[in-house]
């Protein structure tokens, strides 16, 4: 239940997301709600599996800006997401370039913790 509950929290944070930022859009031959779903199952992986090795790597870079370059690599986790599920599943998010990802990232984040709050209650 813990796993579904996620995938519905991250999926409704990046559609938030596309919908405040205008270079996050959905991308694919399906519905709208489908791209997110997939964007979100992939992004909720990426989270799981890739994240915790490239902050690790990065770890010198964020100490010395004191945490500020973790929201770069939450932007390429994001960046990465779309991208996956595009090639992937043919259905996700695509997003312009740099700064719409670091937008993007940070309505994630703040959705993802506001919307995950409000669901465990």
């Amino acid at each position: 239940m813990n796993f579904l509950l996620n995938w519905i929290v991250t999926s409704l944070a990046v559609a938030i997301a596309a919908a405040i930022v205008p270079g996050i859009m959905p991308y694919g031959p399906v519905d709208t709600w489908i791209a997110f779903a997939c964007t979100g199952l992939v992004l909720g992986f990426v989270n799981a599996l890739i994240k915790p090795f490239v902050t690790v790597i990065s770890l010198p870079v964020t100490l010395i800006t004191l945490g500020i370059f973790q929201l770069v690599v939450n932007s390429f986790m994001l960046s990465l997401a779309g991208w996956l599920s595009v090639n992937i599943f043919g259905a996700g998010i695509a997003i312009a370039g740099f700064g719409s990802a670091f937008a993007g990232s940070i309505i994630v984040s703040i959705m993802c913790a506001l919307l995950g709050s409000v669901a465990k209650d």
